[in-house]
């Protein structure tokens, strides 16, 4: 039997229940509520969509990175299948990129990392069949405030490993976030307020990473 986390709003990273991994995502309040939200939109474009799950959803990109075409679609407690089922309101904004983060709440679920590696994979299939770069950004590693967390870090080097491959397969860049928030594949304390979920100091050096990409890419 599945595991059972509550998803409190975005302060948890998972929502398990008696229910398969293909369609955790509909049990989510949180999830519901933010698609609606997105479906009412009144915004026609971005530049620059970020994709992903509380992790992402907890950075104001706009403000962090001083742009302002640029779109959050991260949903707390989201996985790759929730993504796949949600790629409409990346796509229709028409964004020269989509930079993604996910797969700690698909490991959560125990999915295995070739099922979120395939996931992952039709993401990138979406967003290249209408023209959107993908950006991948690693998996974070979670600390042991966690659940599980030696055994989950040890599941995330792998995923972000596979990520790199493919990501290499497909010319695609990879960023590697943990390199600047963890240390042996483990997140640091400073970096966290409850072992996975990041503070202010995290999402800094997260952002400098990103700056550093887009300067080197003319963006």
């Amino acid at each position: 039997m599945i595991r059972i986390f509550v998803l409190l709003s975005m302060a948890a990273v998972s929502l398990y229940g008696q229910t398969s991994y293909d369609s955790l995502y509909l049990k989510s309040a949180v999830y519901r509520n933010l698609v609606g939200q997105f479906a009412l939109s009144r915004t026609a474009s971005a530049d620059i969509v970020f994709l992903g799950n509380s992790i992402t959803y907890g950075g104001n990109w706009s403000e962090l990175l001083g742009r302002e075409r640029i779109v959050n679609r991260g949903i707390g407690g989201d996985n790759t299948v929730g993504m796949l089922h949600r790629m409409q309101y990346v796509y229709h904004l028409k964004p020269k990129y989509c930079f993604i983060m996910a797969g700690i709440n698909d490991l959560y679920a125990d999915a295995p990392v070739g099922t979120i590696l395939s996931n992952y994979s039709r993401i990138l299939d979406t967003l290249q069949k209408h023209g959107i770069t993908p950006v991948i950004q690693s998996t974070l590693h979670v600390n042991p405030k966690w659940k599980r967390a030696a055994e989950k870090n040890f599941q995330v080097t792998e995923l972000n490993s596979r990520l790199k491959e493919l990501a290499e397969q497909r010319s695609i860049a990879f960023i590697d976030v943990n390199a600047v928030l963890s240390v042996e594949a483990t997140l640091q304390d400073e970096f966290t307020t409850d072992g996975v979920h990041l503070t202010a100091a995290a999402y800094a050096r997260w952002r400098d990473l990103l700056l550093s990409f887009m300067r080197e890419r003319g963006l």
